[in-house]
């Protein structure tokens, strides 16, 4: 048995199966194109299958890693498909409605056996391992903020999504409900290890993710927006057809080997309990693409290796909040 990565043809497939190659693995290469995958397959050496997420054969494999965005679209017929042939999935969404929707599928993958974890690369993994060591340094937390700085470019994947995203408007978590807020309202200054930055309030995965794991009922997640985050423009893409024009616009791509190798990403998280008393912790690492894979491939070994219990699962509920100091080039800071 092996396992696959689906979305080969990615960016960030395309990272993940070479980063599995130089360290030893054989995963099985899948995606809908042939006439992207097949080249990739025979430069590795490894096999390959072509299919949508609902019909690619699964048989010989016993993990799926979803790596094909706009995961909306992939998340949920690929998940059937596991839950039915019984093989454990991860992903590496930030879409926060699909995170959401991984946790009703639970029941069922417990049922089923399987582990499912979502969320497995940047920025859940960082994020979402710093909100849960805050929350068990202070178990009476009541609120979490979170910020991420990720410079370098972005794949097209991403670049997309993030445009869905800022249509959607901002969200906020407050008393355990997500509620609607202007994107990039409120915003703060933060401080970052490479010093202060100005963040606004976005719409992100960790609103799901943080609460899984944490439970604190009021969360705020910012990141670096553009100067023109507030413009009237942003509005404009919540009519569906001009944001579907605008992510067609899009090209295909990311990052080069250099411009990976010369930037990194930093988060900062912060909780509070009741009487406003902070606990900080800071992180620095890698190329948030290289932390993808980085993450993705060992989170794929400790699944294979049966150290994960079944059922859905933020990356710190499956593999613990320290599992982010294990990437290479990570440091995390305790305030």
């Amino acid at each position: 048995m092996t396992w696959m990565v689906y979305g080969a043809n990615g960016y960030s497939g395309r990272l993940l199966a070479r980063l599995a190659v130089d360290r030893g693995e054989r995963p099985i290469l899948a995606g809908r194109s042939r006439s992207s995958v097949a080249p990739l397959a025979d430069e590795l050496g490894l096999s390959y299958r072509i299919g949508d997420p609902a019909a690619v054969p699964l048989d010989g494999v016993d993990t799926v890693v979803n790596c094909a965005g706009p995961f909306a679209a992939t998340a949920a017929p690929l998940v059937a498909s596991c839950l039915s042939a019984g093989k454990h999935y991860l992903d590496i969404t930030g879409e926060l409605d699909v995170l959401d929707r991984m946790f009703t599928q639970d029941a069922a993958a417990r049922a089923a056996g399987v582990v499912m974890i979502t969320g497995a690369g940047f920025d859940v993994v960082p994020t979402d391992c710093l909100a849960a060591g805050l929350a068990a340094a202070v178990p009476d937390a009541v609120a979490l903020e979170l910020a991420f700085h990720a410079p370098g470019g972005l794949s097209r994947g991403t670049a997309r999504t993030a445009l869905g995203e800022a249509a959607a408007g901002g969200l906020r978590r407050v008393d355990g409900v997500l509620v609607p807020t202007r994107f990039g309202t409120p915003s703060r200054a933060v401080p970052f290890p490479s010093g202060p930055r100005t963040v606004g309030a976005t719409r992100w995965g960790d609103l799901v993710t943080a609460y899984r794991s944490t439970g604190i009922p009021n969360i705020t997640v910012y990141t670096s927006l553009p100067r023109n985050a507030g413009s009237p423009l942003v509005k404009v893409l919540g009519f569906g057809p001009l944001r579907t024009l605008a992510q067609a616009l899009v090209r295909r791509g990311g990052p080069s080997r250099e411009r990976r190798s010369a930037t990194g990403c930093e988060v900062w998280a912060e909780v509070r309990d009741a009487a406003g008393n902070p606990r900080s912790a800071t992180l620095t690492g890698p190329n948030a693409y290289a932390l993808t894979a980085d993450a993705t491939l060992r989170a794929v070994r400790e699944v294979r290796a049966g150290t994960v219990p079944a059922g859905v699962h933020t990356p710190s509920q499956a593999l613990g909040a320290d599992f982010v100091r294990r990437l290479s080039g990570v440091e995390v800071h305790l305030g």
